[in-house]
């Protein structure tokens, strides 16, 4: 028996052994335990004892616990018997687990059961300082406020975001935007409060507390701050609040605007009180509008007013003024009222109509400059040359990837202040690196190839494959994404309604200068002499002593840097990937065929063209339809103008 008795004393001891190896290691998991147990006792057999060891417990969730249970806000979840911070949100509870301090669902009050003590274990724990009075943890300034923001308690939360409002700082304004968006983080590093912006596969995070960069994060370094539906609506007064007494005239119209159909008593109040203060016009107009549509809300007003309301809504531009002007002509009884709300309805959706015809044309442009960056390349090595290069999609996609790469050495290397520049340092990296691998396929493959346009063509082809897969060999399969610079983002308002991106606008800009610097090259500089000279009459050129060999090797590289710089601006609205160039080469073909063969101005007035007439037809017929709409236009103009619209001139092409 001795034997057996010596066998589990050993077995006992390793086994404590083990345990409390375990505890050592893993002090936090051992006191999680510790914690959830206590909780645990609260719904046992003997509460006294675990709401006891809870108050002389020094972690903060503990702590925690009891101040919920004294507050009557713990609760014993009935799925599963877990201990959890309750706090109402509508007709719902959010659920807090008390003993990990996540927040983890919504629950209906029937899936949860209040806690409850007696008389005698509240008492002992008053006397051991535990109280349902919550402290006075007022915030002693801005920092501490937006610190605040990231309480266990959704009513520490509440109160950080009045203290917020009440300061009346234009900084809070960012913040509790990015806090109702769910944009705002903690770092899981050092705990700092950080408002985040998608920046390629990262985020690029500014300080909540000073509003200035810190840099970028991944997504697993972050923890969002969580609001339930109560803070959502308080962080939309809040903001409109602050926005409506900024000094901003902008922030003061937008706040208007976003109070326009859904103000509170309290922000009408205060809208009434400043709009006849207010010296900007527009922000004054929103105001009115929205003050406008409180009154058409309001069962109280009588129907003079609401006939005024609803004339003062039919001057505006707005789908959301349309929208509210369609819930109120179903839901008003009044007949007077009825007619003046379905002619405000009518001026409104006119005003609309052609501010959809607006926007329209300036879609339609838009895609015009990108189709005409995608054809200017093409129009010279094709145009010029007679080469049809199907790798030149691939060129634009090399210009768009040498942003890419730009970008990150500016992020890597540079100060944060300088991250605006890396677009216009890229233009020129672009350039060069198309430029340098035209000029190889051009000397090692084309040049050998030169009258023989089907075997061009498929070399070329082959040649954009295999540019497609070294690109992903580098830089992997999925999407890069390329971040605008600051002077690229963001939007202003041309007409009501009718917002334009800058962007897009640029983007216009700059495919007009590089335009103008081609036609520039092409009619004073020497190059551009050559470049005509041989275009017209290859073999004279050569007689009167032209290198047309270096001039051919010189054009492609020029066009296969202008399709690089494209992509530059290309990588600026939308994602940059290994096929990037398949999805413009079809379209530049089209556009260099529909403007004239060789003419700039001919693929300067087929790019906008097939841009516009694209618009126009995608709310009619569809994107898809419409493409089809436009390529059976075109096959058939050039059966009846076989050199397109501006038909190249000179002895090569008559004959």
């Amino acid at each position: 028996m001795l034997p057996v008795r010596r066998h589990l004393l050993t077995r006992y001891l390793l086994t404590l052994g083990f345990v409390l190896f375990a505890a050592l290691a893993n002090p936090a998991s051992s006191r999680a335990q510790s914690l959830a147990d206590a909780l645990s006792g609260l719904i046992g057999s003997d509460p006294k004892a675990a709401a006891t060891a809870l108050a002389a417990s020094d972690d903060d969730k503990a702590k925690a616990a009891l101040a919920a249970l004294m507050q009557g806000k713990l609760y014993k979840r009935l799925s599963d018997d877990a201990v959890v911070i309750a706090e109402p949100d509508g007709d719902d509870f959010v659920i807090t687990n008390a003993a990990t301090g996540d927040v983890e669902d919504m629950l209906k009050a029937a899936d949860i059961e209040a806690i409850a003590l007696d008389d005698s274990v509240k008492a002992e724990l008053a006397a051991a300082g535990v109280s349902a009075e919550a402290k006075d943890d007022t915030p002693a300034d801005f920092a501490a406020a937006v610190n605040g923001l990231i309480a266990d308690s959704f009513a520490a939360k509440g109160k950080a975001i009045e203290y917020l409002t009440g300061l009346s700082d234009p900084r809070a304004v960012p913040v509790l935007r990015a806090l109702a968006d769910g944009r705002l983080f903690t770092r899981k590093t050092d705990g700092a409060v950080v408002i985040a912006e998608r920046s390629g596969n990262e985020q690029s995070l500014l300080l909540a507390t000073t509003l200035e960069s810190a840099g970028n994060a991944s997504n697993a370094e972050l923890d969002p701050v969580v609001v339930n539906n109560n803070l959502r609506i308080a962080l939309r007064e809040s903001v409109a609040r602050l926005g409506l007494l900024s000094p901003d005239a902008g922030l003061r119209r937008d706040a208007a605007r976003a109070l326009l159909g859904n103000a509170t008593p309290d922000a009408v109040a205060l809208l009434r009180e400043i709009w006849p203060k207010e010296t900007n016009a527009a922000a004054k107009a929103t105001m009115g509008r929205a003050l406008a549509a409180a009154d058409l809300a309001d069962p109280a007003t009588d129907k003079n007013r609401k006939i005024a309301a609803v004339d003062t809504l039919s001057g505006a531009t707005d789908l959301q003024v349309r929208s509210l002007l369609q819930g109120r002509l179903a839901q008003e009884q009044d007949a007077d009222v009825k007619a003046a709300l379905e002619a405000g309805l009518k001026s409104v959706q006119r005003k609309l109509s052609v501010i959809g015809w607006v926007a329209n044309l300036f879609q339609g442009i838009s895609l015009g400059s990108v189709l005409l960056l995608a054809a200017i390349g093409l129009a010279i090595t094709f145009g010029v040359m007679g080469v049809i290069n199907m790798a030149h999609g691939e060129m634009i996609m090399l210009g768009a990837y040498s942003t890419y790469v730009v970008q990150e050495i500016f992020r890597a290397f540079l100060p944060p202040n300088l991250f605006d520049l890396y677009l216009v340092a890229a233009l020129p990296v672009a350039f060069l690196v198309a430029a340098t691998v035209g000029v190889g396929i051009e000397r090692g493959v084309i040049r050998f190839l030169y009258g023989r346009p089907l075997e061009t063509m498929l070399a070329t082809w082959g040649i954009s494959l295999m540019l497609q897969q070294a690109v992903r060999s580098v830089f992997g399969a999925p999407n890069k994404e390329v971040a605008n610079p600051s002077w690229m983002t963001g939007s202003f308002e041309l007409i009501g309604g009718f917002d334009i991106t800058w962007n897009r606008l640029i983007i216009i800009v700059f495919c007009f200068l590089v335009l103008g610097l081609i036609a520039l090259i092409l009619r004073r500089t020497e190059f551009g002499l050559h470049m005509r000279a041989v275009t017209q009459n290859r073999a004279m050129a050569s007689v009167m002593g032209i290198p047309t060999a270096r001039v051919d090797a010189l054009t492609f590289a020029l066009g296969s840097g202008i399709a690089g710089m494209g992509g530059v601006a290309l990588s600026q609205i939308g994602n940059v990937s290994p096929n990037l160039g398949t999805i413009y080469i079809v379209d530049s073909f089209l556009v260099v065929v529909f403007g004239g063969v060789g003419s700039l101005m001919g693929t300067l007035v087929g790019a906008m063209s097939l841009g516009v007439i694209n618009k126009i037809l995608e709310p009619v017929a569809g994107a898809v339809l419409g493409k089809v709409v436009v390529l059976v236009a075109i096959i058939l103009f050039i059966q009846k103008r076989p050199r397109g619209l501006f038909a190249a001139k000179g002895r090569s092409a008559d004959a």
